[in-house]
């Protein structure tokens, strides 16, 4: 971490925040692609029974793996985090089955938002795709359960500096020139918090050396933080969060039935203007 923490004082950016009840809908997809939405919040957008069973899947898992990054959490699937391209495509190769096997023979949320977005896109002449390399090619999405404790599960972070930062080798390092969108599915949640937190800054370059979270925009200090407005958006199980991961945001501290705080993640944006890539 810096040692200039507070010799430089966060610019705030106000988000642009909507939330409602119902299924997401491609077009509000794209607004946020396009940095004309920052958060989008919709509750009861898949059915508990779905959530249910995709959560048990998850336990149950025989691919289920400890991070070992310094983010506590279990996962199945695949992080380019911390990875060069090479070692994240082969590592999703193979989590493939492993994340097949979450949704089974059921309807599988994630993918069906990404087929409905592919279509509208193409109406657009834009192409959407999965982020790939001759090792392979990215997964739908993964799933994590954060394990930390404290006052954050998942400290304050931004996703702009791991995927800028991703190297030549990846493709998908030119998304973060433009919005990185984050979607979070939701399968299951803590009884008392895990909640997303979203803060009205968006760092910049500047701002993140001055942090020492140049290269991977993880963790932003609570003082550093400190006077920044932020919102929190209170999670059910069946909800879907889709934001603009440039700002900075955080998961907070979660207690009560023991249930896992389970979110299926997923990352896009336009790496061209006609191309969007989608990895996890």
């Amino acid at each position: 971490m810096g040692t200039n923490q507070a010799s430089q004082a966060p610019t705030i950016s106000a988000p642009t925040i909507r939330e409602r009840t119902g299924s997401i809908s491609t077009a509000e997809i794209v607004s946020v692609l396009k940095g004309e939405i920052t958060a989008l919040h919709v509750k009861q957008a898949f059915s508990t029974e779905l959530a249910e069973e995709i959560t048990a899947n998850f336990v149950d898992s025989p691919g289920r793996r400890e991070r070992k990054d310094g983010v506590p959490g279990q996962y199945v699937g695949a992080s380019h985090y911390r990875k060069d391209a090479a070692s994240y495509f082969t590592d999703s190769e193979t989590a493939r089955p492993y994340v097949d096997a979450l949704f089974g023979n059921l309807v599988d949320p994630v993918r069906s938002l990404f087929d409905a977005l592919k279509r509208e896109l193409h109406k657009q002449g834009i192409e959407l795709g999965l982020a790939r390399s001759a090792q392979g090619q990215a997964n739908v999405c993964r799933a994590l359960s954060w394990s930390g404790s404290g006052t954050f599960s998942l400290d304050p972070h931004d996703d702009v500096a791991q995927v800028l930062c991703a190297g030549d080798d990846y493709e998908l390092s030119a998304v973060a020139h433009n919005t990185v969108a984050a979607l979070n599915f939701y399968p299951s949640m803590a009884e008392e918090g895990g909640n997303l937190r979203l803060w009205s800054h968006k760092p910049t370059v500047t701002d993140r050396k001055s942090q020492g979270v140049e290269t991977t925009g993880y963790p932003y200090s609570t003082a550093y933080l400190d006077a920044v407005p932020c919102r929190d958006f209170l999670l059910r199980a069946g909800d879907i969060a889709l934001i603009d991961g440039g700002f900075v945001h955080g998961v907070t501290g979660q207690s009560g039935n023991g249930r896992p705080r389970l979110v299926l993640n997923s990352f896009f944006g336009f790496a061209r203007p006609d191309l969007v890539l989608w990895w996890t």
